[in-house]
Order: C-alpha cells, then structure tokens, then sequence
C-alpha cells in the first residue's frame, strides 16, 4: 500500500498541485530560424516526492494553440530488499520499481505510446543498476480520452487533472 494515493501510474493527484510551465525551447532556440517550428510551445512538468519510498513525475507538451501532443508518467518506487549476504553482516539493499507511460497525441486524439517496467536491486558496492526492462503497449484504459473523468487514465491523469479543461486554449475559440 502507497502512502500517498498519487504514488502510482496514472493516479489521482493532490488537488493543491500546480504544474511548472515552462517555454519548450531556450530564447537562444526560439531566437533562431529553426526555432520557429516551436515557438509558443510550453511543457508543463509536476514534480512529486514521496521521500525515500521515491516519487512521481509528469510531464505534457503543448503545441502553440495550447493543445496538449505529447504526455508522461513515470512513477518510481523504492523499497528494502531481501539482504544478498545473511547474517550480522547483512547490508540492507534498496530495490528500485519504475513505472512508466509516454508518447504523442494524434490530431484525431489517439494516444501512440509505450508503457515500461523496469525493476533493479541497488548493488552493496554502489555499482550501476543492473535493470530489467519490459516494454508494454498501453491498455485502452490508459489512453481513454478526457470524457473519462474517472480518472487511471493518461489524458485525465496527466493533462484533465490538474490543468483542467482550461489547458487546450483550442476549445476556447
């Protein structure tokens, strides 16, 4: 059980949560000719910690009509492992579980992305991770369109919640 009902892929979020929005390119980008093909576009990025049990990290990409193209969530989970080497001289080991989900919006509002677990034990001698990563496709409840305000969805998880209806500046003209 999570200690906070948003710690987990495609959760509900904290209704006091507010996303950074931030321009996609630098001003040195956006200054240039190539800059142009993203000029008005913003992410917006949420940030989560759930302290040492990990965190959970959104992100949505919107084009220059404010019309969300590109969504993430990504949860990371951070628990005791069984000890590797027994006994009084056990080192109590960490096992990491990252769940995630991202890809682009279509114009028609179909979702093309990739769903990923990925699973690894903190080495004792602070080597590299050593993952074992399995790509998944998203379910048709992953990637239900925001009329699913239920909620477990990519587009209500991440864009609906919190940004609200107010995101696409689209359905306001």
């Amino acid at each position: 059980m999570h200690v906070h009902p948003w710690h987990t892929l495609l959760g509900p979020l904290p209704a006091d949560t507010t996303p950074q929005r931030a321009a996609v390119g630098t001003p040195e980008i956006l200054a240039r000719p190539e800059g142009a093909a993203i000029a008005g576009w913003e992410q917006l990025t949420l940030l989560l910690s759930a302290g040492v049990a990990g965190l959970r990290a959104i992100q949505v990409v919107l084009d220059a009509t404010g019309q969300p193209i590109a969504a993430s969530d990504l949860v990371l989970y951070r628990s005791a492992a069984p000890s590797q080497t027994g006994g009084s001289d056990a080192v109590p080991l960490s096992h990491v579980r990252q769940e995630s989900i991202g890809g682009r919006f279509e114009e028609d509002g179909t979702f093309r992305g990739t769903c990923w677990r990925s699973e690894a034990t903190e080495p004792p001698d602070d080597d590299e991770l050593k993952w074992q990563m399995t790509p998944s496709e998203p379910t048709a409840a992953d990637v239900a369109g925001p009329a699913d305000v239920g909620g477990g969805s990519l587009a209500t998880s991440t864009v609906a919640r919190p940004w609200g209806a107010g995101v696409s500046r689209r359905s306001e003209h």
